[in-house]
């Protein structure tokens, strides 16, 4: 039996009520990396999509509160790593902190972006556009360069993680 739906304005109700109904969209987990020019720095988000295949485009949108968003805006570089259900700690650890390099396995990329190893896809970008959107920013990267394995992906749904297991 399915519950009654309860419907609002979300610009007039509990701002609460629009979070919890925003996470019944269920996610993928992705770190964002960059360099700040002092050091490597990551983010948890799962604000990321696919964009344009023609030019390969991917957009993810930082929040304005953040203390590590003026570097992603001012980054000509960055990376996205798609993390695999085997890489929740990791998840964990971005989201509380930006700078946990020395506990995992990583390489340099273009615009000394940090590239974390191990990750289901990862998606090396040069900044193309930032827009502005409310108390985030979009954005958009084109693609240089792809790097994916097999995995089960880290899913975010209802404030719990948790993974995908297909129906036969």
């Amino acid at each position: 039996m399915t519950a009654m739906p309860h419907s609002f304005d979300p610009a007039e109700a509990d701002p609460r009520a629009f979070r919890e109904a925003l996470g019944r969209f269920g996610t993928g987990v992705t770190i964002v990396t960059c360099d700040t020019g002092t050091g490597p720095l990551g983010i948890t988000a799962n604000s990321f999509s696919s964009l344009s295949l023609d030019p390969p485009l991917v957009l993810w949108a930082p929040a304005k509160s953040s203390s590590r968003y003026p570097f992603y805006v001012a980054a000509s570089h960055f990376a996205i790593h798609v993390l695999s259900e085997e890489q929740r700690d990791l998840c964990a650890g971005f989201a509380r902190n930006g700078d946990i390099f020395d506990s995992l396995s990583w390489v340099e990329g273009a615009g000394k972006t940090p590239l974390i190893e191990g990750c289901l896809s990862r998606f090396e970008c040069r900044q193309v556009a930032v827009h502005d959107a409310g108390d985030h920013s979009i954005v958009v990267g084109q693609v240089t360069r792809v790097t994916t394995r097999e995995g089960r992906p880290l899913l975010f749904q209802n404030g719990q993680y948790g993974t995908f297991t297909p129906t036969p």
